[in-house]
């Protein structure tokens, strides 16, 4: 059974979680003054909850992070999570075709061999005047190619952010164990932006990862960007990243964003060129439907996310025309949800004991499986919803196994030499 403390806790959260819903649902029908462009701009955070400063330079943990607002006519930003190359075990794996260019961060830019060569080396970094994570050039390492790990926090819709204090930790955390950089992404939430917008921020991401390779590919072969250019490049992904290499880790609602992205690939997979998503992660996925499973009837009145409140946060979410626990956002298993579950790429699903929502997680899962999709299920005894992303307020000794093993099993999909642990 999970600790006292773990009781203790959840009963507090539930309290606190369902008058902050059944609040905005009030707001949500009775406020008429909120313009349309406001509602569309909408809010990634709240003010009540404690959130981690960004810290640009390598801490004692060895990530160093930065925020960044990827979207002027929204308020989507996102957390990027740099681990120090020079930290890694793995050796440096050869770069891709299809990877950003590497940048290996001198000081100043190399003059040109030639002054009249209009296609002089360019280095990205050098040119752009924000910060890097350190200023010592002989501890950068440029050529240190990683993987990408698109990271969605949980929060049924309506709260968490990317800067969230737990979920700084659990993003370090995984930035670490899987030797690479993670994008937490601060999507909008409910009731602000309703449905779509969760989603299509997440698939904005994807596009964003992708002009930014782009971009800088382009420095690169013409050799040399204008002030404007070099400011638009992301110097931390253009001098590290391997968008070849890229895997979506959603965590509760964070996962049926994560799943719809996936999604939303196979139908552009040519579209986001050079970005490949090779994998997806999802963890206690926010799975709902009209149908209750078993452990929906045994474990309605489960710690932290109950089903009344999750039922209440999917009215916060869906328009109100478009409320079904059968919305396709909900439930996966929908029929006609498209496209084909055969195109999906692999996916680890990660359940809690006592969480009310495993049994269609795990339905999910099994319905990957029965069309050839590397598809596992890693179930943790005595844990509740979202015990792994809430470490810094739970202290599961489950959390930093889980992290772990899902390392294990996303280092198959991402290293380039391969990996011999399997599930």
């Amino acid at each position: 059974m999970p600790s006292v403390a773990v009781k203790l806790y959840s009963v507090f959260f539930k309290l606190l979680l369902r008058r902050r819903l059944q609040s905005r649902l009030q707001s949500l029908s009775s406020d008429q003054s909120s313009t349309t462009s406001a509602k569309s701009f909408g809010v990634s955070s709240r003010p009540e909850e404690s959130t981690a400063p960004p810290n640009p330079s390598f801490a004692s943990d060895g990530v160093a992070t930065k925020d960044i607002h990827i979207d002027p006519l929204t308020s989507l930003s996102i957390r990027i999570f740099l681990p120090d190359p020079s930290r890694l075990s793995v050796s440096t794996p050869p770069v891709r075709r299809n990877s950003f260019p590497s940048h290996p961060h001198p000081v100043a830019p190399s003059p040109p061999s030639d002054p009249n060569n209009r296609r002089a080396s360019f280095d990205v970094t050098a040119a752009y005047t924000g910060y890097l994570p350190t200023s010592d050039p002989r501890k950068r390492v440029g050529s240190r190619r990683l993987p990408v790990i698109i990271q969605f926090h949980g929060g049924a819709f309506v709260m968490g952010s990317s800067d969230s204090a737990a979920n700084d930790l659990f993003c370090r955390r995984i930035a670490k164990l899987c030797e690479a950089i993670v994008i937490a992404v601060g999507y909008r939430l409910a009731p602000e932006s309703q449905y779509p917008a969760a989603f299509d921020d997440g698939f904005k991401v994807i596009n964003w990862i992708a002009k930014q390779a782009n971009l800088a590919g382009f420095g690169k072969s013409v050799g040399s960007m204008d002030p404007f250019g070099a400011s638009m490049v992301e110097p931390w992904l253009a001098a590290h990243a391997d968008p070849s290499r890229c895997v979506l880790l959603g965590v509760s609602c964070g996962a049926n964003i994560a799943d719809y992205v996936a999604r939303k690939l196979v139908d552009s997979r040519n579209l986001i060129d050079p970005v490949r998503v090779v994998a997806q992660v999802l963890m206690y996925p926010f799975f709902i439907g009209t149908a209750p499973t078993q452990s929906e009837l045994k474990l309605a009145n489960s710690y932290f996310y109950d089903k009344q409140m999750c039922i209440l946060a999917w009215k916060l979410v869906l328009p109100e025309n478009e409320f079904s626990l059968d919305h396709p956002a909900a439930n996966p298993l929908v029929p006609d949800r498209g496209p084909p579950l055969k195109c999906m790429p692999p996916t680890l699903t990660v359940v809690a004991e006592h969480d009310w929502m495993k049994d269609r997680a795990i339905a999910y899962s099994e319905a990957l499986r029965k069309v050839n999709v590397d598809a596992p299920v890693l179930e943790y005894k005595d844990t509740v919803h979202e015990f792994a992303t809430l470490d810094i307020l739970l202290k599961t000794p489950q959390a930093q196994a889980c992290a772990e093993d899902v390392a294990i099993w996303v280092k198959k999909y991402i290293s380039t030499r391969g990996h011999e642990l399997s599930y």
